[in-house]
């Protein structure tokens, strides 16, 4: 018997369920029409998008999203749909799939392993199932499985035990560095394992700080990939099955690590700017690395024509910065205003004078030229309707320098989740493709330009020790004695330790950004604000 299946690899709008439909109904008909397909099948919980979170606690939400099952089962004919949502069934929630033909449900099956570690919820909401689900279709029996199955021992094996020849996989996998190459080789393996042929569609876009990088694929019951749609992007492919076998196909190429999230990171712009609709993005532009990195990431996600720029300079600001931030403009193509701070910094200071008398200066008057600059940059966006983009990254957001409602100001932190070291090889591989940031933005050394002749190495390690000691500490749990005994210098980590551990509430404070690392603050890394925890 031959069986045609469609991947529709496909990016939804979390809550737009009515969109939504529309969106399955039009790709369904895309894959019956112009790919022959028999069968499609689209990513887990497409109905409502995911993650819906608390949405999913919502009575009226979930009794649309049954009903648009209904609706869906009727639009489309002449292709079985196999499609995610959320069932409620005797006051229990499942997180489950069901298959439409010729507007019937021809079967269902409710997950079974629900993940609630890291950015998962899943075991807030939904009950688990219990048991495998096999349906025939064209003669080939056909089980199903959502996404955490394919990940844990034992359920594509009993799948297998119920008669199953092809295995379908709905995914809802959310993107982080490396992420894709580890998908293929843990659940090829247990592709091997069991001996069944597996498809495996992955949803793509982003939403708020996730993004989903799509990479779906076909591995035969060898655990070889022999089929691969694009990263980052919507694709609909097709794989013929003759006998339970998989014939190969096209496999787009993997993005290697840079690339990668590069990719995933103007994705997360696009889309967020999209989906919540705003007119497009701005951003403070000093003539620093983040900023720059910013201005590429934004100009390759929406287009030059949606992005503007603001260049804010003070007394302090170096004639190479302002020099640098418009050749970056001008590279990139963006509008840019020039609106430099003094004014304002000086009435606010004027204003504050009495009562700072007596005080001499320090981080405070640092701190009233980033808040000026917050408060210009916000005033246009309000104005013209534009995100604005903040351009702090992780090793800052870790230690917390930056300033509450002044560079930290914004709707969308779109390197929040990328190491300063990360962002010099974002920065080199956006130049790869065309040269956009100044070679001395790369090579000079990294400054807030709020004092005189200030660098970041005045106040903290330099960010080579830096790095490594957060990603141990942040992402890896480490203790501080661990980080010692692996080379760091106890003096560099009681210093960094400490920083992390005091600026929990800066953080909670930031906008939301892009995850990529393994940890990201936010959904990923939740500690309490007040705690007498301290990690040295």
């Amino acid at each position: 018997m031959s069986l045609t299946i469609a991947l529709a690899q496909t990016n939804f709008r979390v809550g737009d369920i009515a969109a939504n439909i529309k969106h399955l109904a039009a790709a369904a008909i895309l894959a019956r029409d112009e790919h022959h397909a028999d069968l499609v099948v689209f990513p887990e919980l497409c109905i409502i998008g995911y993650p819906a979170e608390d949405l999913l606690l919502r009575a009226d939400f979930i009794t649309a999203a049954n009903n648009a099952i209904y609706q869906l089962a009727d639009e489309v004919e002449g292709i079985a749909l196999v499609v995610g949502f959320p069932e409620l069934a005797d006051g229990k929630l499942y997180n489950s799939a069901v298959v439409l033909h010729q507007g019937v449900m021809v079967a269902k099956y409710r997950k079974q392993a629900l993940p609630n570690y890291g950015v998962f919820d899943e075991q807030r909401y939904f009950a688990a199932g219990d048991r495998p689900c096999v349906f025939e279709f064209n003669g080939v029996f056909i089980g199903l499985t959502i996404c955490e199955d394919v990940w844990r021992a034992g359920i594509i094996e009993a799948t297998r035990e119920a008669g199953a020849e092809i295995l379908l996989t709905l995914n809802a996998s959310p993107y982080q560095s490396g992420k894709s190459q580890l998908r293929e080789s843990v659940i090829c393996q247990q592709v091997k394992t069991a001996g069944l042929p597996l498809v495996y569609v992955n949803q793509v876009g982003g939403q708020d700080e996730l993004v989903f990088d799509g990479a779906s694929f076909v591995a035969d019951a060898q655990g070889k990939i022999i089929y691969r749609a694009r990263e980052f992007a919507e694709d609909i492919g097709v794989v013929n099955f003759v006998g339970g076998h998989p014939i190969a196909a096209a496999c787009a190429q993997l993005y290697a690590d840079v690339a990668s999230e590069y990719q995933a990171l103007t994705l997360g712009i696009k889309d967020y700017v999209a989906k919540n609709g705003f007119q497009g993005a701005l951003l403070g532009l000093s003539g620093g690395i983040d900023s720059a990195l910013v201005l590429a990431l934004a100009v390759d996600a929406l287009g030059a024509d949606k992005v503007e720029a603001v260049l804010m300079p003070s007394r302090y600001t170096q004639a190479m910065s302002n020099e640098d931030a418009v050749l970056e403009a001008q590279a990139l193509g963006v509008k840019y205003h020039v609106i430099p701070i003094e004014p304002a910094v000086a009435a606010f200071t004027g204003m504050l004078a009495d009562v700072f008398a007596g005080s001499g200066k320090d981080t405070t008057e640092e701190n009233i030229q980033a808040r000026c600059r917050g408060t210009v940059l916000m005033a246009i966006s309000n104005k013209q309707g534009k995100l604005l983009l903040t351009t702090g990254n992780k090793s800052e957001m870790s230690v917390g320098y930056a300033t509450l409602y002044g560079d930290m100001a914004g709707g969308f932190a779109p390197i929040k989740d990328v190491p300063k070291l990360l962002v010099y090889q974002l920065a080199k591989y956006r130049n790869s493709l065309a040269l956009v940031i100044p070679e001395r933005v790369i090579i000079r050394a990294p400054s807030a330009e709020l004092a005189a002749d200030q660098k970041d190495e005045d106040s903290l390690p330099p960010y080579e020790v830096l790095d490594p000691i957060l990603e141990r500490y942040v992402e890896g749990d480490q203790t501080a004695e661990a980080i010692i005994a692996a080379g760091f210098r106890p003096e560099d980590v009681a210093r960094a330790i400490s920083l992390v551990d005091r600026n929990e509430y800066k953080r909670r404070q930031s906008p939301p950004g892009i995850k990529i690392t393994s940890r990201a603050f936010g959904r990923d890394r939740r500690y309490p604000i007040t705690s007498g925890y301290r990690g040295i």
